[in-house]
């Protein structure tokens, strides 16, 4: 009976089973069919190969001045104990944050070069090709005679270098051909 009241008002949802939204694709990573090692390569492209936090990485002691062994010891397991708690709690509350701001300025950034910028470069493309096609009708009909012109009148001219004769400098000393 209850199963009839529940039937008489359900009221069917069509279901889109292949809409999915861009970007929200499962990572490769969680397909499943990987291995544990490709799982555990979280910068298999190296951004981060500057980063070095490991405790030999950051603190070391030279030959001449140590402490002891117990106070070294410690002072590790310290460093990798607040470091390990303290990267947990703020990819905990602050990675969330970051990663959906960094989604929206990768997003608006995506749009500005798509809508905006490549537009504006193919506007700017096609007319300086056609600024470029009338300039360089304009230098062949008018620059290129006159600079012609200009040039044969002076092909015949001729430099020569001659070394003055060694003394003091006169004023008179002009070499003129």
């Amino acid at each position: 009976m209850l199963s009839r009241f529940k039937g008489a008002f359900r009221c069917p949802v069509p279901k889109c089973r292949n809409f999915k939204f861009p970007g929200m694709e499962k990572p490769e990573s969680s397909n499943g069919d990987e291995s544990n090692a490709e799982l555990e390569d979280r910068d298999p492209n190296d951004l981060n190969k500057h980063l070095q936090v490991m405790w030999d990485d950051v603190i070391g002691e030279p030959e001449g001045i140590r402490s002891p062994e117990c106070a070294w010891r410690l002072s590790g397991h310290c460093f990798r104990l607040s470091r390990g708690c303290c990267y947990i709690f703020l990819s905990v509350l602050v990675a969330p944050l970051l990663a959906l701001c960094f989604g929206f300025t990768f997003a608006c950034l995506a749009f500005q070069h798509i809508w905006c910028l490549a537009p504006c470069l193919r506007v700017w493309k096609i007319t300086c090709a056609a600024t470029r096609n009338f300039l360089s009708a304009v230098t062949q009909a008018i620059v290129r005679p006159v600079m012609d012109s200009v040039g044969y009148l002076f092909h015949n001219i001729r430099v020569f270098n001659q070394k003055l004769p060694d003394g003091p400098a006169h004023k008179d000393d002009i070499l003129v051909v």
